[in-house]
């Protein structure tokens, strides 16, 4: 059973008809989170801490957060119990390089098989619920340039400081790629979205950053976009279910990241959409993907397929009931 705590702290879906939630005032920083300080308190609530990369043919950056997590978090402090790659389909050296640094790396296609196939860094995701065994799960994204062990401590704080945080979403400043704000489809795209159909949601800082964490009881009882829309998709559904007090957000500092090509952020940006409609009660429920429509540089029509499937609960599919011992205390 979910904690009485947070079982008792739902509410109706977050749309524009629910207007009794409230914005969450001040927001911490990382620097207001100690190793030594979370692995004394990880300790005595006898938690376990899974860090989790989602990754497809990030090489060049993923061996560097990995061995910084391993030699910080984990020798140094013992404030994470495991560091999981799910290495979604690379075709480069990530899963190698990976191992090397010390993760324990997971291929998408050989977790949970039985539960047919899927795409996309939500599926990843998801999968890696199954994958990793911590009951905190942090997960950053395997493509940032400056990683720090901060940006783990940052999420791990508020869910380890306060046991009515259920979720906690990074947010940090990106001017190193010449963007102030949240990102090009943040701004255009994600942020219109909540001001018009979620405005509780609208102080949300960075509403698609990849840096976030969650305890597991939470995570495993919301569905999971497949594709670009699980970022969107956790923040709404955790609310919808937990309540916005349950929502944290910590300032990470300054991120650096690759920043894709214009032509890559129109599927993110369709993902996001139908993503939001769906929640709003806007858009039917979607068995296979959408089709972005576009023209190509000689004005010719082309299509590029985008995944908008979801993934359901987890703690619903009877893998995973018997892994984590769900059955007996059902």
């Amino acid at each position: 059973m979910l904690p009485e705590h947070l079982a008792t702290a739902g509410m109706a879906e977050a749309t524009h008809s629910s207007p009794t939630l409230r914005a969450v005032p001040g927001h911490p920083h990382h620097r207001d989170f100690l190793p030594a300080d979370l692995a004394r308190r990880k300790a005595e609530q006898g938690l376990t801490v899974s860090v989790c990369l989602p990754a497809r043919n990030e090489e060049a950056t993923v061996g560097h957060i990995v061995g910084t997590v391993r030699r910080e978090l984990v020798e140094a402090t013992d404030l994470v119990d495991e560091i999981v790659v799910l290495d979604d389909g690379s075709t480069d050296a990530t899963a190698r390089v990976a191992a090397e640094a010390g993760a324990r790396v997971a291929t998408e296609s050989s977790v949970l098989a039985d539960c047919g196939p899927g795409s996309g860094k939500g599926n990843a995701m998801w999968k890696s619920l199954y994958a990793c065994e911590g009951d905190l799960v942090c997960w950053v994204d395997a493509d940032i340039r400056n990683f720090g062990a901060h940006f783990v401590t940052g999420l791990l704080g508020p869910l380890l400081t306060r046991r009515d945080t259920a979720f906690v979403k990074g947010f940090y400043d990106r001017t190193s790629n010449g963007e102030p704000g949240g990102g090009r489809v943040t701004e255009l795209v994600a942020r219109p979205l909540l001001s018009h159909l979620f405005p509780p949601l609208t102080h949300i800082v960075q509403p698609l950053a990849g840096e976030y964490a969650g305890r597991r009881e939470v995570l495993d009882a919301v569905p999971f976009v497949e594709g670009w829309g699980v970022e969107l998709g956790l923040l709404i559904d955790v609310v919808s279910a937990f309540g916005i007090e349950s929502i944290a957000q910590v300032d990470l500092g300054v991120r650096e990241h690759r920043n894709r090509p214009l032509p890559d952020l129109g599927p993110q940006a369709l993902a996001i959409l139908v993503t939001a409609l769906r929640r709003a009660g806007l858009e039917p429920d979607a068995v296979g993907g959408e089709l972005l429509t576009r023209f190509t540089p000689d004005h010719g029509i082309e299509t590029v397929p985008v995944e908008v499937r979801e993934r359901p609960p987890m703690r619903g599919v009877p893998a995973y009931r018997l892994a984590f011992n769900l059955e007996r205390s059902a």
